[in-house]
């Protein structure tokens, strides 16, 4: 599996470090707080006490041997922004930043980094959609409008054929497959006849996706 390393490890950077684990990843969490690194110390597989403004430091961490460092620093804006200069200059290829503002973001755009995640903005726009389209569990953004969607069908569709429910749909809306509790369907035919509680994954772009959201409600 993947390496990675957190730079800071709050709420943020200590979900995002546990969450990894859980995958099967190994990760190096770091940050200057001796209390946090005690916490999470049997919990990652590093963590480490580390001032992460000073080049050095970072370079005897050997992070450029890592798949993916994510900077998850709070507040301080003066150590992210240094911490991801040293990063870059140690030839670190792929830096994933915390932002807390704009203006943060502006800088890093300039910085060269990889992404730029900003926690509360995004997690207001997915708690918005949940409260639109209810009936949609999760969502991946591919980028340029293009959505992977995982919806749950539901009782009044019980029965009904996935043809009847992309009737008059555009092409570019695409069935990549059903789940039906253990059992998979990869590319269903249109003749495939929905049980309530099965999962579908489609694709499209976001605009498309909304034209079929009032048949599955």
């Amino acid at each position: 599996m993947g390496q990675f390393a957190v730079i800071g490890l709050g709420r943020f950077g200590s979900a995002a470090s546990l969450e990894l684990m859980k995958m099967g990843h190994s990760v190096l969490g770091v940050d200057t707080d001796t209390k946090i690194i005690k916490k999470l110390a049997d919990e990652l597989t590093h963590a480490v006490i580390a001032d992460v403004t000073d080049r050095a430091t970072l370079d005897e961490l050997g992070l450029d041997h890592y798949d993916v460092v994510l900077v998850a620093i709070g507040e301080d804006l003066q150590a992210s922004l240094l911490c991801v200069v040293h990063l870059k200059s140690l030839g670190v290829q792929t830096v994933w930043v915390k932002a807390s503002s704009h203006a943060q973001h502006l800088i890093l755009s300039k910085l060269g980094v990889t992404r730029i995640v900003h926690p509360e903005e995004e997690m207001g726009i997915r708690i918005a959609q949940a409260l639109s389209y209810p009936m949609v569990n999760d969502y991946i953004s591919l980028g340029n409008g293009e959505f992977v969607v995982e919806i749950d069908v539901n009782e009044h569709l019980n029965g009904v054929p996935l043809g009847e429910i992309l009737k008059n749909q555009p092409d570019t809306i695409h069935v990549l497959l059903i789940k039906r509790k253990t059992v998979i369907t990869v590319h269903p035919t249109p003749d495939f006849i929905l049980h309530a509680k099965d999962v579908l994954v489609m694709l499209g772009q976001l605009s498309t996706l909304k034209t079929i959201a009032p048949k599955l409600m």
